[in-house]
């Protein structure tokens, strides 16, 4: 569920002492990244939430059904991508497939 998803604690890795990376970016342990849950209101607008113990990876897609929708999109997403050191928890590139991409971490 999305409560239970958003549940992070800390996990040091396994891999690499002493350092606490998120496993859903690395997937160092594979035991540790649960199941993605995708809430979709139709293909073009959907959202997939990948949870691990110690991160959650959030990518949105947004309908981009003609030129104005997809310059807005576009635009959007640079504006975040710019500041993207100023928002703790955007990642710079987004997932394939998604326009925006959001990275919680316990810290």
């Amino acid at each position: 569920t999305l409560s239970a998803t958003l549940c992070l604690q800390n996990y040091p890795s396994q891999i690499v002492e002493r350092q606490n990376r998120p496993e859903i970016e690395f997937r160092d342990t594979p035991a540790v990244i649960l199941r993605p849950l995708c809430i979709a209101r139709d293909e073009k607008e959907c959202c997939l939430i990948e949870p691990s113990i110690n991160s959650v990876r959030v990518s949105i897609k947004v309908r981009q059904s003609d030129d104005t929708e997809r310059m807005l999109c576009r635009k959007f997403a640079r504006f975040f991508t710019q500041r993207a050191e100023q928002f703790v928890i955007l990642r710079k590139k987004p997932i394939e497939g998604y326009d925006i991409s959001f990275l919680i971490t316990n810290t």
